[in-house]
């Protein structure tokens, strides 16, 4: 069933904030984030007889969104400034344990799962539909990244 107007409209007034702050975090930076969204949501309009209906619509647009941050992406910017994760953290979060750096060091598919899962509060079933990819994929990729950052925690110079 194609998604209507109001529920494209209503699904970018409520989200907004965590498509913006996921595409910062895919573009480095927020102004191409927000033309990526921007991008993003007019295309998901102007497509949304494509929806196959396969998944929750909010899964589908993540989806668009997630490829237009990556197409307007800079080609010069590297893996680890293009996922600059402080566009993904409050600005009242002092970080205290590094988890900036942490969440950069992961590679981009674990980074972008945690992002949608933490930051965007996403299941795993619409991350997997907004990825392409299967729920154990999700899981696995998910478990992947606990683990990882778990090391840098136990790793970390407590003060």
């Amino acid at each position: 069933m194609e998604p209507t107007l109001g529920d494209l409209e209503l699904l970018y007034r409520n989200r907004y904030g965590e498509f913006l702050r996921v595409a910062t975090a895919l573009t480095g930076d927020q102004a191409l984030a927000a033309d990526a969204v921007q991008d993003a949501f007019a295309r998901a309009i102007v497509h949304r007889s494509d929806f196959r209906g396969d998944g929750p619509v909010e899964a589908w647009v993540w989806r668009i969104v997630i490829n237009a941050a990556h197409t307007s992406r800079p080609r010069y910017l590297t893996a680890e400034l293009a996922t600059a994760p402080e566009a993904m953290v409050a600005d009242d979060d002092p970080d205290p344990h590094g988890l900036d750096g942490w969440l950069a060091a992961l590679p981009e598919r674990e980074r972008l799962v945690v992002f949608l899962r933490y930051f965007a509060d996403l299941d795993y079933r619409s991350i997997a539909a907004a990825l392409d990819v299967k729920v154990g994929t999700v899981s696995a990729t998910l478990h992947s990244a606990h683990q990882t950052l778990r090391r840098s925690l136990e790793e970390a110079p407590h003060p």
